[in-house]
């Protein structure tokens, strides 16, 4: 049987998997996904060996959907044995700053970091359980979208708390590294000069951030301790004054209640009334549907601006994510606002619009495990 690696990506609202061979990473055999999971509205969307096909799915919730989208891949590709799965972790702590091999003591660890990234890191982990279940003989690594991060300037990774907190791991980590580090990738395999640039890296989607890049390497992202700072998203509220949590907290409001508000009523959904979904909103019309887009505009150019401050400059804006890649209007607003900006000599700035494929970061990563599995074995 032929070698294969695989690369799990769970998402809010999604669930992503591609398939390559161990020899062949960088050619994915089959790539899928499950879109707005957790709704009847819930898609499944695969390509690759076997064509193109897209079929409704109701996925309930990430389990349902790792299972739909493995039984693709043994229809589709028949004979392969996967050696090597590689699984996205949103938040590795201070402690995870490079991918690690699965292991039970790093699951426990990861557990206790779910109430840092409570939309997303039950999914990370239930994936690994499974795909543990389901590939007992193959090796399992752990991917941090904090790794990216860190590494970058205390000044951009501290909050002004008393210094013990920092030191008991209360910091900013920033998130989306692994989107921010395919774009770097492949920014630098087209020949652009990353290493002479500074570039806002807007990945717009259910989740948002801008992560500023300066000689490819993140020095700011507008994330911090979690997921919910920076900008607004599909149903997290982005920036918010403390003193708000304080008042809501001193009226009654209980730490599930507040967690619950923020992370899933908030954001696009809550200042709409209507939906966290973009396409949603431009469809509707309605006058609360269009000040939730106009917030959402204004909240990207400032955390632009904050980029191009940190960085001294800005030379180029790179939009990824759903929103990022495909609402041009979106794209449109936002630069019109930033055309003060001189850009690179002088010449304007710069609008780049790139796919951020986390799972490709993923499936190199995973042929590493495997190649070094393969190693292991041999040595034994």
């Amino acid at each position: 049987m032929t070698g294969a690696v695989l690369a799990l990506n769970a998402g809010s609202s999604s669930f992503k998997f591609a398939l390559a061979t161990a020899e062949a990473p960088g050619t994915s055999l089959l790539w899928g996904v499950v879109d707005r999971l957790g709704t009847e509205e819930g898609v499944m969307s695969l390509k690759g060996q076997g064509g193109a096909a897209t079929a409704p799915l109701a996925a309930p919730d990430h389990g349902s959907a790792l299972a739909a989208l493995l039984e693709a891949i043994e229809t589709r590709c028949p004979g392969l044995r996967v050696t090597a799965v590689a699984h996205r972790i949103v938040h590795g702590g201070s402690a995870f700053t490079a991918p690690e091999p699965v292991t039970p003591a790093l699951l426990e660890a990861l557990e206790a970091l779910v109430p840092l990234a409570p939309l997303h890191q039950p999914h990370g982990l239930r994936g690994i359980r499974t795909a543990l279940e389901l590939f007992p003989d193959a090796g399992h690594v752990a991917c941090f979208d904090t790794a990216f991060h860190a590494g970058k300037p205390w000044v951009h990774d501290a909050y002004a708390l008393p210094r013990r907190f920092y030191d008991e791991g209360i910091r900013r980590y920033g998130f989306h590294g692994l989107a921010c580090a395919s774009i770097c990738r492949a920014l630098g395999a087209e020949g652009y000069p990353l290493a002479e640039r500074r570039i806002a890296i807007a990945h717009l989607g259910n989740g948002c951030s801008v992560t500023a890049v300066r000689h490819g390497r993140s020095v700011s992202n507008s994330m911090g301790f979690s997921a919910l700072d920076g900008l607004a998203m599909g149903t997290r509220c982005g920036r918010i004054d403390p003193g708000v949590l304080l008042h809501l907290m001193r009226g009654g409001m209980d730490v599930a209640t507040l967690e619950a508000l923020l992370y899933r009523k908030s954001g696009l959904l809550g200042l709409s009334g209507l939906s966290n979904d973009m396409r949603d909103l431009a469809r509707s019309g309605s006058v609360a549907a269009e000040e939730a887009i106009a917030y959402f505009i204004e909240r990207t150019v400032e955390e632009i601006c904050r980029a191009a401050g940190v960085m001294g400059g800005l030379d180029a804006v790179v939009f990824s994510g759903g929103i990022g890649e495909n609402a041009a209007d979106i794209r449109a607003a936002v630069m019109a606002r930033l055309a003060f900006l001189p850009g690179a000599e002088g010449a304007g700035l710069e609008m780049l619009v790139r796919p951020a494929d986390e799972e490709a970061e993923l499936l190199r990563t995973a042929a590493g495990l495997g190649a070094a599995e393969q190693g292991h074995a041999a040595a034994r």
